[in-house]
């Protein structure tokens, strides 16, 4: 079937699941600079959707099953006027698939542009695509449980006002996060307040170890992770078949507020069973699958089984883009096996991205499928390792399970097989492939001019380049280019031609994430870097971050170098919380240890957390703060001097030039 019949049949399941559903947006593209994908790449792209069964409606009829209604304007602003979310902006995703966009990728999006407000169940809700992520609504016996208020508190305010016009307006008494990504918790100030949580009226539950985890993914390695998440969500991107059209696992991340409200209580075992106003929830364990603090849970008087990211409508990520720690393959498969057995009874199965999956069989089968993908790439990467094979060579390995192949929800649309495969080779053995060859490379821009110099020059590479595009070797245009690019940042031509590989690159990806990456670079070699708005995370996160933390990140910014043979001992004594910590610079880095009073110190600080945290983020001079009584000060002030060491990073750092 081609895609405008696939199209036309979405169209009319949403007209008949609602009341006077208002018509969709016209589609709407933002300008584009990007050249237009080669012949090869839409004869690529055309094999590739000849080979995929797109006539098959299940997701289609399962993404529009229950809808109750769509927001009349789905554009979320925040107090100034500026845009937090526009569902229209994606609208052009429709019909059948332009030649720069990989079929399947197209067909996962087109059901990811799907929003409003559906019935999962009896007294179960989901508002989708109003953000990256999910917010579930379950009516308790006087007001609603909210599970995962999506990323910003603006997203998610409009998002259960909307609710509320359409199923009542019922207070919220219940908070659930599922896991602790920002996706999922990072609106909550949109639904409740810290008066009410603090009056017993909402209870917010999360798994154990969730405080912990929702702030440290983000501080040590903080800003490397977000300039790269530029790249994997592709923020900077338009909105065009050439540009932007999804992430695979969503369409992309609202631009409001973050903050946090901590758990009143955790979950901590698997059969743990807990009352939330009248409604009985089971729950599971999963830690250290898709987070280091998720669970999953299962309402047995719906038989609904809240699978929340363990099990969504991709493939995902046992290596994020963006940068994080491997995740473990083999216990995420072990996990979704243990549904199997703790929940038979479940007949539908809805997740904190994408849509539900009803009936038994159907959510059994998934579940089966979710499990081996796991399994088969945990098992595949060291049985390829223990040949001998290195992790290059697994990103290049082709062979998936029939069974899984013919299965749209394990398919590559935010992780992919190669670097799943190549996630798991890391996990076990690290970024060395044993050969010493590859043990001390040159750095990056030497080793890039040495090539260019072995290739015969700029214009030799350039020559080569040429006749591999036309042959449609992208890769290898890519992987060749990007020498020169490093050897000569300023050669345009070399730049136009990286450009132009990297675009059809993009066009031909799978992966919602993969293409972003592309095309992002493609971009940012056309146009340089640029900043793009973000979401802004606001003190909630700072205050949860431990005094530890704050002082090993201390320890990161420091100038290694400029405090070479330098020796200071400072004890910091809080007034607010009466801890003690011990900070000892040696050997150019930063120790810190609570509970430690050290005998003989340079300087002594007496001084409340938020105090700290003006010295450190407001940068208020010790002194203004010495005088305003807010830090008293003992001993010599000149020892804090390395203090001035502290290296602020660069958020725009540059990744595909020097």
């Amino acid at each position: 079937m081609k895609r405008t019949m696939i199209h036309a049949a979405l169209l009319a399941a949403l007209s008949a699941n609602a009341v006077a559903a208002p018509l969709p947006p016209k589609p709407v593209q933002e300008p584009s600079q990007a050249g237009a994908p080669t012949a090869r790449t839409a004869e690529l792209n055309r094999a590739f959707g000849a080979g995929l069964p797109l006539a098959d409606q299940r997701d289609f009829d399962a993404a529009t099953r229950g809808l109750i209604a769509t927001m009349p304007d789905a554009v979320v602003r925040d107090a100034k006027g500026g845009v937090v979310w526009d569902s229209g902006r994606s609208a052009f995703v429709a019909g059948a698939a332009p030649a720069s966009v990989n079929p399947s990728l197209w067909r996962q999006e087109t059901l990811n542009a799907v929003h409003g407000l559906f019935k999962v169940a009896d007294g179960i809700y989901q508002l989708r695509s109003y953000d990256l992520a999910n917010m579930t609504l379950v009516a308790g016996k006087s007001g609603w449980i909210v599970i995962d208020p999506m990323l910003t508190a603006e997203a998610s305010r409009a998002a259960l006002a909307f609710a509320r016009q359409q199923l009542g307006d019922k207070p919220v008494v219940a908070v659930i996060y599922t896991h602790s990504h920002l996706d999922h918790f990072g609106g909550v100030r949109g639904v409740i307040d810290d008066a009410d949580v603090k009056a017993g009226k909402v209870r917010v539950i999360a798994p154990e170890g969730f405080m912990e985890s929702a702030v440290a993914e983000n501080v040590l390695a903080g800003n490397a992770m977000t300039r790269r998440a530029q790249y994997q969500f592709g923020t900077a991107l338009p909105w065009n078949e050439r540009g932007m059209i999804g992430t695979g696992l969503g369409k992309a991340t609202s631009l409001g507020s973050i903050g946090l409200i901590a758990p009143t209580e955790t979950i901590s075992r698997t059969g743990q069973k807990i009352e939330v106003d009248g409604v009985p929830i089971v729950f599971q364990m999963a830690n250290g699958t898709e987070a280091p603090a998720e669970m999953t849970f299962y309402f047995p008087l719906q038989k609904a089984l809240c699978l929340s990211e363990v099990v969504t409508q991709t493939m995902h990520n046992l290596y994020t883009l963006r940068g994080a720690k491997m995740r473990d393959a083999l216990g995420w498969s072990k996990y979704i096996n243990e549904m199997l057995d703790l929940f038979p009874d479940a007949e539908v199965g809805f997740r904190s991205h994408h849509w539900p999956t009803w009936g038994r069989q159907a959510l059994r089968q998934q579940l089966v499928n979710q499990r081996d993908t796991y399994r088969f790439i945990h098992d595949e990467a060291l049985h390829l390792a223990n040949q001998g094979k290195t992790a290059s060579d697994l990103g290049n390995a082709d062979f998936f399970p029939r069974g899984l192949r013919d299965d749209f929800s394990t398919h590559g649309y935010y992780g992919t097989l190669s670097h799943n495969l190549r996630a798991v080779f890391d996990f076990y053995l690290g970024w060395y492939d044993g050969n010493p060859a590859m043990l001390n490379p040159l750095p990056r821009q030497q080793s890039a001019t040495r090539y260019v110099e072995a290739m015969g020059g700029a214009k030799a590479v350039l020559a080569k380049a040429q006749r591999a595009y036309d042959a449609g070797d992208y890769r290898w245009v890519a992987e060749m280019v990007n020498h020169l690019v490093f050897a000569q940042p300023d050669n345009q031509a070399a730049r136009a031609m990286q450009i132009k590989a990297l675009e059809q690159l993009g066009y031909q990806a799978e992966s919602g994430i993969w293409r972003n990456e592309y095309l992002t670079a493609a971009q940012e070699l056309r146009e340089g870097v640029k900043r793009n708005p973000t979401s802004a995370q606001g003190p909630d996160l700072l205050k949860a971050v431990p005094l530890e933390m704050i002082f090993d990140f201390m320890s990161v910014r420091l100038d290694h170098q400029k405090a070479d043979g330098r020796s200071v001992g400072i004890n910091l004594a809080f007034t607010d919380s009466g801890d003690n910590y011990a900070l000892e610079l040696s050997n150019s880095v930063l120790n810190n240890t609570k509970g430690r009073v050290l005998a003989h110190p340079d300087v002594t600080l007496r001084l409340s957390q938020p105090a700290l945290f003006k010295m450190l983020v407001a940068k208020v001079p010790l002194a203004q703060m010495v005088q305003a009584g807010e830090v008293k000060l003992e001993g010599d002030p000149r020892a804090l001097s390395f203090l001035a060491n502290l290296v602020d990073f660069d958020p725009l750092f540059k990744i595909v030039t020097p």
